[in-house]
Order: C-alpha cells, then sequence, then structure tokens
C-alpha cells in the first residue's frame, strides 16, 4: 500500500488542476457539445418551415422559368416559319417575274426576226 501513498503524493493539487487552462478548455467543450446535442434538434425543427418554403418558391420559380421560356421558344418558331413563308413567296414571285422577262424577251426576238 505504500505504492498507492506514494502515487498521490506525485499528484498535483486540485488547485493546480482546475486553474489549468487545458482543463477548462477541455470542460467548456464538453459543455458545448453537450448543449449543442441538446440545441440542434430544436433548432433542426425552427428551421424546417423556412427550409420548406424555400424549396417550394425554387419549385415555382423553375416552372414559370420552362413557362416563359417555352413561349419564347414558340414565338421564335412563329418568326421563323413567317420568314421562310416570306422568302418562298418572294421566290415565288421572283420566278414568276423571271418567267415573264423571259416570255417577253422570246417575244421581242420572235418580232424582231420577223
Amino acid at each position: 500500500m505504500p505504492q498507492i501513498k506514494e502515487l498521490f503524493d506525485q499528484l498535483p493539487p486540485v488547485n493546480e488542476v482546475l486553474n489549468n487552462d487545458i482543463v477548462k478548455g477541455v470542460a467548456i467543450g464538453a459543455g458545448i457539445v453537450a448543449l449543442a446535442g441538446l440545441a440542434l434538434p430544436a433548432a433542426v425543427r425552427a428551421a424546417r418551415p423556412m427550409a420548406r418554403s424555400t424549396v417550394k418558391a425554387a419549385i415555382l420559380f423553375s416552372e414559370k422559368g420552362r413557362e416563359i421560356l417555352a413561349e419564347a421558344a414558340e414565338n421564335l418558331e412563329d418568326i421563323v416559319a413567317e420568314v421562310k413563308a416570306e422568302l418562298a413567296a418572294g421566290a415565288a414571285a421572283g420566278a414568276a417575274a423571271g418567267e415573264a422577262a423571259a416570255e417577253g424577251a422570246e417575244v421581242e426576238g420572235a418580232e424582231a426576226a420577223d
């Protein structure tokens, strides 16, 4: 038993242990972990409605954006179709004018030959 007494005599006094900065830091850290374990679930429950409303707003924003893009694409397709129709009509009119000019030249050439 004298060995145990010698061990206790070698230990520092309790005052020195409690006033040690490392011991204080460990105690504060353990307290924070204990409080976080209690407070974190409550914070998650409190933040859930806000998270839901944020996700809901993001979904609605995405859907509205898709509608706007679809409408813009439809308008662009309409414009392209109108331009193609105008080009086709212009080409047909140009071809008709070219044929008329060619027929007119043939008629003039035939009259000049007579």
